[in-house]
């Protein structure tokens, strides 16, 4: 936040800000006929959509005062875009404007009395904000006069080649934004210092000493070096550096082989290989080390770094190789004022001066602090699995200074060049390949259009991108959410790309960005996509051109939640076949000319997620799908890891249809998150670390316990089967688990089950028996009855006080499997604890079960156990929340923002349960939808890691003991016997509580459990859709059917009074006619929300003027009201401008997403 003056003499308080698509209107108010005389007649939004930069200066209040739009080529109409580089001549200071320095103002306008003060705090911004620009340059081929906020800050440039007829201005960066001046520390500057420093450095004086920054000043030599950094004449920034470096500690802690391992080779011209870098970044994974390893790695300074204030120990011993000497210096401390941070980077140049046999400077930063400037010069390297280092360590090339960057296009010259670059690269020879393709004929086997680029530094090429043109628009467009990142309609067919190939020498990372810029510019492209295809997927290329490195500089693109159509019934009404067509599923990731310009924060915190359930995943989406946010130390620890849907679904399990096989290939978790496949055995709260059962140990800032429940091993009640207890249990099992005693809780064991009975079971005799009285003993018996076993060999045994069937809330449901288990001969006993296995001796493996009952014992012979006997807390994960001191109350206790006892640990999802004070013991994480929940902690978390977002204020004292609110619907579904498939929507419902409980609701009924239709609907009191269960023969169009929930009966075509009249006679048929598709689409939630606002501001003309449709209402509710009124209410409302402006609502709705929604007619088709 900033002030200027206007020219009335008024000062306001404002901010530079990247302007938004809802700026637009405001922005062309201020467009005047000075504006068009020099920019001339601009469309705003389509100007935002291809401008590399767009600026606004709002006041505090958000009222757009100033607008610059920036691009990094002219206007069209003067040059081709891809060619103004040889427009210009050399300046007269001898620079030469580069795409790197320069940049276009493509518009400027501002509140007349704002021009000034609004140009210059732009500029100045500008500047700030691009470290490496240096020229803003106005071209125009319009005669008219700047306005006077223009003429202030850009001069006249003569440097134009003579064929060009237009007017050039030019505004340096020198004039409003000057590099630092850098200079050595001296003694007298040590107040200066101080100062910067701030209350910050109390934490230093403690650690080091009281004068340890007059020492560190006086002590300079040869290998230290202390620097500060000029504004003006004033102090701004101090650097400590030095070149005594542990390399053998860094080596052993990071992957720095592709560097040299940081020594100095025979070759002084070496060139560093590229390397590929997977943005899931090694998970700290600790072994056994001793004492005095660990202590190697820590840091003197660590856990008392103010936020601005780094400071770095590596000189704990010395390296022990004197055969290849050190090629690296180190930034021990760093400090810079806070508006002059994003000039820090000037600094660096200097530093390499005082080292000029260097080539790397190295800095290693904490993971928890926050980002700073600084760290933009610098690339992040890839920890080793067994790091114990504390910190990130980043590294910044000496060449990676320099400013002789260029990209063109690629040459058959290049061919060696690039060959040596991609040398050793999985995607060698798929490089050189389509390289030589596009030399031969620039286009690819398919006969697309190929375009080649290399990026080159003193004519050496360091980087390789080969892109296509994009085919795949429409199913991108339709399956995508890219809308959130542009608008379709302003970009020509022709300038959408794919990205094939991409290839960067690792010490140019940070100049990724600027590589896509250019490569857009020269492709007159203003979009690249980036398909990620799973590895299961076996089609050509595809493993080739999954180069995660490329990840870096795109945003992850969320997939879009798509219609079932019923094709054959719509005919030529259906969406193209470019829409509907089945793909392989793969995660896409976007850039475009804005995002090229728009850094992202990173975030070095570690964050470690326990338990790959569906609220350990939708957190973990929340965080990585955030564009502008890189999370580089994500770490989810499962006992199986993610899930594999490269195996087959065989389906013993009932789903909650949160996250399919296509959901997971689409988000592509694997991309942004390490993996460790163990399972948690303890929490070290203290050290802040997980130990897991293979005795490794994985560092955690920030722990997420989302383990849900399992089913164990059952518990023996008795060694006497005469014995009849049913309160209590003896401990849990705890003997080696039998080779066919399954408890199955998630795909693995599933897998993993299907083959074991395919090796032992099916081809032989012997019975199965299905221990317990969830849905998933009926799933798992219809998969057994799928395999080939015979209802004969299976066994179902309900445990005691428990129904036949309580896992289904709808008799007629209950009733169908009852009768499908008695027609395939299926045995089913009730009431039955499990006492002994093979009559208490050897169990492995299992040949009999003995239980008790209400009446005498029973005893089974059995060749396979499986058990579904209550889900609880995992044993191991309950010991390890349970010896951490965090409390345990049945479940894991936490508050309504998910904290557990510990401030760094957190918890959600049917693992955990709300603290007593809340007086909420019959709500638990398990009784809301566990995508919701995820995405809600992660909302929570976001606002701590996210500096764009503040924090949110304490809530009031009197909601400080309410707990959240969730609105979205649990969905169970699976296979059932008799073939059935089976789904079954409802509200959040407290424990005990039974699914609808409304009952001043109806229910609709269509079908039969004999036919295989069976369909309900329950309407609540309020008519709104609250519970859906279905029961068919065919597939199920879950996608749809979910849909339903929440909606009002009107909204569903007056389904109550339709029904009533007996005009409903199949509810599968009536939900897949086409006037319900609009309601399926994943936009529509948005619609109504719209449809909501347009009502909330209604107003109707009454007898003392306009009243609001609410206040109407309010007057009505309670009253009886004739019909006549009713009428002339209808009537009032079809003549006022609300009722317009909800019809163009609803054609603008079906008009943007006319691709989807083709079957419905709009104005000028009929």
């Amino acid at each position: 936040m900033s002030t200027i003056t206007s020219s009335a003499g008024q000062v306001e308080s404002v901010t530079v800000r990247r302007t938004e698509s809802s700026d637009a209107q405001e922005i062309n108010n201020l467009i005047n006929p000075s504006t068009v005389a020099v920019f001339g007649r601009v469309n705003v939004i389509h100007l935002l959509e291809k401008a590399n930069l767009a600026v606004t200066l709002s006041n505090s209040k958000d009222k757009v005062l100033a607008h610059a739009s920036f691009s990094d080529h002219p206007m069209e109409e003067l040059v081709d875009q891809a060619c103004w580089e040889n427009v210009f001549l050399q300046l007269d200071n001898g620079q030469t404007m580069t795409p790197l320095n320069t940049l276009f103002l493509r518009l400027f306008v501002a509140l007349p009395s704002f021009s000034i003060g609004g140009a210059k705090e732009i500029v100045r911004t500008v500047f700030n904000a691009l470290v490496d620009l240096e020229h803003i340059c106005l071209m125009t081929p319009y005669s008219g006069s700047l306005e006077a906020g223009l003429e202030k800050i850009f001069d006249p440039l003569p440097c134009l080649k003579e064929d060009i007829q237009s007017s050039v201005y030019v505004c340096h960066r020198h004039n409003h934004c000057p590099r630092l001046h850098i200079r050595r520390a001296r003694v007298e500057d040590h107040d200066d210092i101080m100062q910067i420093f701030g209350d910050q450095i109390e934490s230093l004086v403690e650690s080091h000493g009281p004068y340890f920054l007059s020492e560190l000043i006086e002590s300079q030599v040869e290998e230290n070096h202390t620097v500060v950094c000029e504004a003006e004449g004033c102090v701004v920034g101090f650097v400590s550096v030095s070149d005594h470096i542990d390399l053998k500690l860094l080596n052993a802690c990071f992957e720095l082989g592709a560097f040299e391992e940081l020594r100095k080779t025979k070759s002084v011209d070496q060139t560093v290989k590229p390397e590929e870098e997977n943005l899931a970044s090694c998970v700290s994974v600790e072994g056994e080390l001793d004492p005095g390893e660990e202590t190697q790695g820590g840091d003197p300074s660590d856990g008392s770094q103010p936020e601005n204030a780094e400071l770095r120990d590596t000189t704990s011993c010395e390296d022990s190789e004197p055969d290849r000497s050190h090629n690296a210096f180190c930034i021990q401390l760093f400090t810079m004022e806070k508006r002059f941070e994003m000039r820090s980077a000037d600094l660096l140049p200097y530093l390499f001066t005082l080292y000029p046999d260097r080539e790397y400077c190295v800095i290693s930063v904490p993971k928890p602090a926050p980002e700073f400037p600084l760290l933009q010069s610098f690339f992040r390297i890839i920890p080793r699995e067994n790091s114990t280092f504390p910190h990130e360590l980043c590294l910044c090339h000496r060449w990676g200074l320099l400013r002789t960057l260029e990209v063109r296009v690629a040459m058959s010259d290049d061919i060696p060049a690039v060959q040596s670059l991609t040398k050793g690269l999985k995607q060698e020879k798929s490089i050189v390949d389509d390289l030589d393709l596009f030399l031969q004929a620039r286009k690819d086997a398919d006969g697309v259009a190929l375009q080649a680029f290399v990026f080159q530094v003193q004519g050496q090429i360091v980087g390789l991108m080969i892109i296509r043109n994009e085919e795949d628009i429409e199913f991108i467009q339709a399956n995508f959410d890219v809308e959130r990142f542009m608008y379709f309609s302003h970009h020509q067919r022709e300038e959408h790309g794919r990205l094939c190939h991409f290839v960067l020498n690792p010490i140019f990372q940070h100049h990724g960005k600027h590589f896509f810029k250019e490569a857009l510019r020269l492709a007159h492209k203003t979009c690249l996509y980036y398909p990620l295809y799973l590895s299961l997927h076996s089609h050509e290329n595809v493993s080739s051109r999954s180069l995660a490195a490329v990840l870096n500089f795109m945003v992850p693109v969320s997939p879009r939640r798509q219609i079932i159509y019923p094709l054959e019934e719509l005919g030529i009404n259906a969406p193209s076949q470019h829409i509907t067509r089945q793909q392989d599923p793969f995660a896409l990731y976007y850039t475009n000319r804005k995002l090229s310009m728009e850094p992202k924060v990173t975030i070095n915190t570690r964050i470690v997620v326990v338990g790959a359930s569906d609220t350990g995943l939708a957190f973990l989406e929340a965080l990585t799908f955030c564009p502008h946010l890189r999370f580089n130390n994500l770490t989810l620890i499962s006992t199986h890891g993610l899930p594999d849907h490269a195996a087959p679904d065989m389906r013993f399990l009932a789903t909650s249809h949160c996250y399919s096989s296509q959901d997971q290939a689409q988000l592509s978790f694997r991309s942004w998150i390490s993996v460790v496949t163990d399972k948690m055995k303890a929490i070290d709260r203290e050290a802040k670390r997980v130990e897991l059962a293979s005795n490794h140990r994985v560092q955690y800032d920030c722990l997420i316990l989302c383990t849900g429940l399992q089913y164990q091993m059952p518990s023996i009640t008795s060694t006497d089967t005469s014995n009849r207890t049913t309160g209590t249990q003896n401990p849990p099992y705890s003997q080696p688990v039998p080779s066919n005693l399954f408890s199955l809780n998630d795909q693995h064991d599933c897998a993993s089950v299907h083959r074991w009975l395919i090796d032992n079971f099916l081809n032989r005799t012997g019975d199965a028996v299905v221990y317990g009285s969830t849905i998933d003993v009926y799933t798992c018996v219809e998969t057994l009855l799928s395999l080939g076993v015979s209802g004969g060999r299976i066994h179902i045994v309900h445990p005691p006080d428990n129904t036949p069937s309580p896992c289904f809330h709808d008799s007629a449901v209950a009733l169908a499997v009852k009768e499908a288990l008695v027609k395939e001969k299926v045995h089913v006993h009730h009431n039955c604890l499990l006492a002994r296995m093979n009559d208490g001796q050897h169990l492995d493996p299992i040949t009999c079960v003995s239980f008790t009952t209400a009446g005498p014992p029973f005893r089974l012979e059995c060749a396979v156990l499986f058990n579904f006997s209550g889900e609880t807390v995992d044993h191991d994960a309950f010991r390890a929340i349970n010896d951490a001191c965090l409390v345990f109350d049945g479940l894991l206790v936490i508050d309504h923002t998910f904290h557990t006892n510990d401030p760094s640990i957190y918890a959600a999802g049917p693992l955990t349960k709300y603290s007593r004070r809340y007086h909420a013991d019959q709500w638990t994480g398990g009784s809301f939808n566990s995508k919701e929940v995820g995405h809600s902690l992660a909302s929570v978390l976001l606002p701590l890691f996210d500096p764009t977002v503040e924090r949110p204020m304490s809530p009031p004292e009197d909601q400080k003991h309410l707990i959240p609110i969730y609105n979205q619907a649990k969905l169970q579904g699976g296979r059932l016997p008799g073939s059935y498939n089976y789904l079954h929507v409802t509200k959040p419902t407290a424990n005990n509580t039974p699914g609808s409980s409304d009952q001043h609701g109806c229910d609709i009924v269509t079908g039969r459990i004999d036919t295989g239709n069976y369909f309900c609907l329950h309407l609540n009191q309020h008519d709104v859709v609250e519970t859906i269960t279905c029961l068919s023969k065919n597939p199920l169009p879950i996608s749809n059917l979910r849909c339903l929930y929440g909606k009002h009966q009107m909204l569903l075509n007056h389904l109550r009074s339709r029904y009533h009249k007996g005009l409903v006679q199949d509810l599968y048929s009536y939900f897949g006619e086409n006037w319900c598709l609009a309601l399926f689409h994943d936009r529509f939630t948005d619609f109504e929300q719209e449809v909501r606002q347009i009502m909330d501001s209604a107003k109707l003309e009454g007898d003392n003027g306009l009243v609001s449709m609410h206040e109407v209402l309010q007057k009505m509710v309670g009253v009886k009201t004739e019909t006549g009124h009713l009428m002339n209410l209808s009537e009032m409302f079809g003549k006022s401008q609300t009722c317009s402006a909800l019809k163009m609502t609803v054609l603008d709705y079906l008009k943007y997403n006319r691709y989807h929604l083709t079957m419905y007619a709009r104005p000028g088709l009929l």
